[in-house]
């Protein structure tokens, strides 16, 4: 066996109290009613048991450190000189002797587990422990009602049905996909709290998406239809002529879905978009459009 303090994980000056937390832990961590699926967990748990019964007990703690007793408990003199690991002729082996030992090892797993190893009778059913989870979900996903998988403790995915108008940072429980129960009893919960992935398109408010529309000057000035994306696709809005920047449009329904059965809007702002290397003739326009003094923005009333 390995070195029964790196088995347990602590210092070679560690306190009785510190061996003790760390047994506990791996008992608990390792032990095969919790790890019924897990082969090798039978084979973690019976080597932590072997190095507490090592290091729990002072006395054989003592004859490790000092090399009188191998990591398997055995004795490292075979000679008939005085051995303090003793004798026991009574059943032809070594007979250890010191506190601690295998009556400790059913004391701790009684508290892990809820019942004496090796006795008679059993504890009533526990339930076992929830487990959090997080996942990140897009506005696609929300508005097509997906159900998204997410990664619990343990390796295990499972599937998430988002409820109708579901906020970021909500939580949903995920009834019996928590930590298994003992002696029979329920399986614990998963709560899964929502998030909203970052769009590069859309902002949300409420249940409403917002979206900026770029919008050519032609197209502003003289009206144009245009293809405005969504979550479910691109459809078509018709935008009227003289068309200024910042003016909104709302498309009914085509926001994520409402508790009460519906759905939100998309709110879609004009940005109207200049060719990025500048045109001669429309900066002839626009001299001949200043020029004549026809309209201005100052002539706006910003009362």
């Amino acid at each position: 066996m390995r070195d029964p303090y790196d088995v347990l994980g602590v210092k070679r000056s560690a306190s009785e109290a510190e061996i003790k937390s760390a047994f506990r832990k791996l008992a608990k961590s390792h032990h095969p009613d919790r790890n019924q699926d897990d082969p090798k967990a039978k084979e973690r748990f019976a080597e932590a048991s072997a190095a507490y019964e090592i290091l729990g007990d002072r006395v054989r703690r003592e004859q490790f450190d000092r090399g009188a007793i191998d990591a398997d408990g055995k004795p490292r003199n075979y000679g008939f000189g005085r051995s303090d690991a003793g004798f026991g002729a009574a059943d032809g082996g070594f007979n250890f002797r010191g506190g601690g030992g295998r009556g400790d090892i059913d004391d701790i797993l009684s508290e892990i587990l809820g019942a004496r190893t090796g006795r008679a009778g059993r504890r009533p059913p526990e339930r076992g422990a929830d487990v959090v989870g997080t996942v990140n979900v897009t506005l696609e996903e929300i508005a097509a009602a997906a159900k998204p998988r997410v990664s619990l403790p343990g390796g295990r995915v499972v599937e998430v049905t988002l409820p109708r108008g579901v906020e970021p940072g909500e939580r949903v429980r995920l009834r019996g996909q928590g930590e298994p129960g003992l002696h029979g009893g329920a399986a614990g919960d998963a709560i899964i709290t929502i998030e909203f992935a970052p769009h590069r398109r859309f902002a949300v408010e409420g249940q409403d998406v917002r979206l900026d529309l770029p919008v050519t000057l032609d197209e502003a000035v003289l009206g144009a239809r245009v293809r405005v994306p969504t979550l479910e696709g691109a459809v078509e809005l018709r935008i009227p002529p003289n068309t200024s920047g910042g003016r909104t449009f709302r498309l009914r329904e085509k926001g994520l879905p409402t508790r009460e059965g519906g759905r939100g809007d998309l709110l879609a702002s004009v940005r109207i978009v200049l060719p990025p290397e500048g045109d001669p003739r429309l900066d002839a326009v626009m001299e001949a459009w200043r020029a004549a003094g026809l309209y201005s923005a100052r002539d706006r009333d910003f009362g």
